[in-house]
């Protein structure tokens, strides 16, 4: 079994939601990264999640939704993302509209993550994404925690990271 056939039978197989969501970023014209746990396993050791988050650049964000309403995904829309969902798979798009992120476009760099070729943010970009989102306290306390293993899967393979590490962060990883 690939990668990609991995990732899609946890997500329910029915659709290859990663590969529908390329496709559209492609054919929209839009700029983007992962970022969260995704972005991660394009670093360190992979953790399957059913979560793919990305930033978009700016205009490219409303083209990719009106392209994914004209493929049947459901839109949801929250104050910091938008949530992209297909009735044929469990996993998630989260496309993160919080204004933070949109520099990590820029410094991003094509990765193999799972069996597609992405663009990814940076390690040091990832890291300040998941220092981010386990000081959320909006964010529920499991997703803090995964952020926090998260943040430690970047460190072990990237010690040198460890220096950006707010205090508050480095305490509770202890």
């Amino acid at each position: 079994m690939t990668e990609r056939e991995f990732l899609n039978a946890v997500g329910g197989g029915n659709d290859d939601l990663p590969q529908l969501l390329l496709d559209m970023l492609a054919q929209a014209g839009a700029s983007y990264c992962v970022i969260g746990g995704l972005a991660v396993n394009a670093y360190a050791e992979p953790v399957v999640s059913l979560d793919l988050d990305i930033v978009i650049a700016g205009e490219g964000v409303e083209r990719l939704c009106d392209l994914a309403a004209s493929k049947g995904l459901s839109i949801e829309r929250f104050e910091h993302s938008i949530n992209l969902s297909s009735p044929e798979s469990d996993l998630r798009i989260q496309i993160q509209t919080d204004g933070r992120y949109q520099a990590f476009i820029a410094r991003s760099e094509p990765k193999d993550v799972l069996g597609y070729r992405m663009n990814a943010a940076l390690p040091e970009d990832v890291l300040q994404g998941k220092i981010w989102a386990c000081s959320d306290q909006q964010r529920r306390r499991s997703k803090r925690q995964k952020d926090l293993a998260d943040i430690l899967r970047l460190i072990e393979t990237y010690p040198e990271l460890e220096k950006q590490l707010p205090e508050d962060v480095r305490e509770r990883l202890r």
